[in-house]
């Protein structure tokens, strides 16, 4: 792992949400905008709305909604790695980010971010993690 980084969620946890998320956008009635509808986030609720029956969908929002706020940020603060907003030497600024704004909807601000399932497993490889058997 590069450096002396801290990761607070189990990375089983992470490739769980990954496959979830993988299965999620798969299905074919789910289509996530690249570009939001609105500048709010308030798109990612309209387009989620008609998935809260999903199975899949609320196992991936019930496994994030099971972990501390700091577990949540950490997922958040990985995603924007594996993105590229930030560099894995960033991670502290990454987290600080993620602290700021952080709040109850996580679960739907990643599984509404398309390719959400990539960025998580490459924010993990940085991190020195796999999900590979």
């Amino acid at each position: 792992m590069p450096g002396d980084i801290e990761f607070s969620v189990n990375p089983e946890t992470v490739c769980f949400l990954i496959d979830k998320a993988h299965e999620f956008h798969a299905k074919e009635e789910v289509v996530l905008p690249d570009t939001p509808f609105s500048p709010s986030e308030d798109w990612a609720l309209q387009v989620l709305a008609d998935h809260q029956d999903d199975p899949v969908y609320a196992e991936f929002k019930a496994t994030i909604n099971d972990l501390e706020p700091d577990q949540q940020q950490a997922l958040v603060a990985l995603m924007w790695v594996g993105r590229g907003d930030f560099d894995i030497d960033e991670w502290i600024q990454a987290l600080d980010a993620a602290r700021a704004s952080w709040n109850t909807r996580t679960a739907d601000y990643l599984i509404a971010t398309p390719l959400v399932a990539d960025y998580l497993e490459e924010g993990l490889s940085q991190l020195g993690y796999s999900c590979e058997e």
